[in-house]
């Protein structure tokens, strides 16, 4: 096949670089793929099914080494997991989801700059911003 004529790659590659399958996911945090399903259904985590097959997979960037699961105040305590899910991710997903935003549309609104942050909301959440990106996903109501 002509390379002009591939088809064209996933828009979701060139926003969030790294993904991570639920085994992916499961192995970072310490913990069985069953539980990391019921983080994604609690909604503290989204995936999107990607690739051929489709499998979901969950954005890398969602994970953050133990002591920064809170990044606004970052942790000093030694019985840490080595790593968590943002925790500041869980109420800006719920944000999003009520405003009707699929799981795809949310990964993709997480990832794409946003000049009066600056940078992206994922960025932002992880630098401890919380209260600006969400304010920013409230206005998509």
């Amino acid at each position: 096949m002509d390379p002009q004529q591939t088809p064209a790659a996933d828009p979701l590659d060139s926003l969030v670089g790294e993904w991570l399958t639920v085994p992916d996911v499961a192995e970072r945090l310490g913990t069985d793929p069953g539980k990391v399903r019921r983080i994604l259904q609690e909604g503290r985590l989204v995936g999107v099914r990607r690739g051929t097959p489709p499998v979901l997979q969950v954005p890398a960037d969602f994970l953050v080494p133990g002591h920064l699961a809170n990044p606004a105040a970052p942790s000093r305590a030694e019985d840490l997991p080595r790593w968590t899910v943002l925790a500041a991710l869980q109420g800006t997903l719920t944000v999003l989801s009520d405003a009707g935003f699929s799981a795809e549309e949310a990964v993709t609104w997480l990832f794409t700059p946003d000049e009066s942050l600056p940078g992206t909301p994922m960025s932002a959440l992880r630098e401890g911003r919380k209260t600006e990106v969400r304010r920013r996903a409230q206005a998509e109501l």
